[in-house]
Parts: C-alpha cells; structure tokens; sequence
C-alpha cells in the first residue's frame, strides 16, 4: 500500500512529530558515520563529501551542510519551496554525521567494518523511514530530484539515477570510497525504508462526522 508522505504544515501536532523528524535525521547522521567507518564504500552524496573532505580542510559533516545550502540554490529555478524539515534536514545530519565519526573508530578490522557496513545500511533505511514519516518536507537533495522530475517531465527514478550516477562520479574522482557497500547500499535501501514506512509514516487524524441536530 502506497503511503501519503506529502507535506503537511508545522502546525498540526508538531509536539506528535517535531520529535520524530529530529530523531530521524540523528539516525540517519550517525548511519553515515558507520558507513564511512566501514571503508566498504558509502552511498553517492556520501562518496562526494569523503572527497571533498580529502581536498579542503573542511570537516564530513560541515562539507554536508555546505552542499545542502547550494544545493537549495539550485530550487530557486526548479520553483522549488524549502519548508522547515529542509533546513533542519541540513542543521541536524551535520552535527549528527560529525559526531557519529568521533564516536566510531577508524581502525576496525574487517569483520567489524562489515557489521558496521550491515547496521549502518539497516538503520539508515529506518531513519529515512522516520524522518520522512513526519512529513515535515523534502530535504535538499530529495527536492532538487522532485523539482528536476517536475520540470524536465522525466520520471523520479531517471531524475534520481543521473544525479545519484553525476554525484557518485565526482566524489570518485575527488578520492572517495567507491566500493562493494556503494552497491549494497544502493540495492537494500530502498526496501528497508519501504519495510518500515507503515510503522513511521503520520497519519492525519480523519475529520470527525458531521452530526447534524434538528429541533423539534
């Protein structure tokens, strides 16, 4: 069953969702950590910032958040509109990725790196899951593939796999981790986030029926 995870305004029960959207990203911050920690290849736009961080002295996490905002330049002519959960989309994955890679140990050896790579495959599906749950609006790069669709007339998968397939190229060539997780992060995702959708998605309540009273 197709779940509805269009926008829905800040107003309505943010104390029901503001918490799942912060929760989320967190997760999804702390999940790119363990996929660099494992150094078996990350997801694309992971693969640019690792790269960019080789070449600039600017950390993982403020590379991302750099990105974001020029990214969300890139709306102005796609006609896109950045909403609440795209700013902090950006705010929280830069301190939670920062802070997942002080934690995690760069020096694991190779069973360790592939439990990281496995976990960090798992919970970023379900991070995913629950930060688009709450229906706060796209991040940056979700945005950028619906504008793109939208004015090209392109279907999202084709939009999302010239961008995923541009951004993967240029984080390869800036010395990004390119490897077997890159492919396994690219096939599994997907279905984990579509496994735990149901479980994450906000349902708005249903209008109440009308009752209508005739005096007598």
């Amino acid at each position: 069953m197709r779940q509805d995870i269009s926008y829905v305004p800040f107003h309505e029960r943010p104390l029901r969702r503001l918490p799942q959207l912060l929760l989320g990203l967190a997760l999804y911050g702390f999940s790119l950590s363990m996929l660099v920690r494992a150094a078996l290849g990350v997801n694309p736009w992971s693969v640019l910032y690792e790269g960019l961080a080789h070449r600039t002295p600017l950390g993982f996490g403020t590379i991302s958040a750099v990105l974001g905002v020029l990214v969300l330049l890139l709306w102005i002519p796609l006609k896109q509109r950045p909403t609440f959960g795209t700013f902090a989309n950006i705010a929280v994955l830069a301190v939670s990725s920062d802070l997942g890679l002080l934690a995690l140990p760069d020096d694991l050896g190779l069973p360790a790196r592939i439990g990281l790579l496995a976990g960090g495959v798992v919970l970023n599906g379900l991070s995913v899951a629950v930060y688009v749950g709450a229906r706060f609006g796209p991040g940056p790069r979700d945005g950028l593939m619906t504008g793109a669709a939208a004015l090209t007339g392109h279907s999202l998968r084709r939009v999302r796999t010239v961008i995923e397939l541009t951004v993967l190229a240029a984080g390869w060539l800036l010395g990004g981790t390119v490897g077997a997780g890159t492919m396994v992060y690219a096939v599994a995702v997907g279905t984990v986030t579509q496994y735990f959708l149901p479980w994450s998605v906000y349902r708005r309540p249903r209008d109440a029926p009308r009752v209508s009273a005739r005096a007598d």
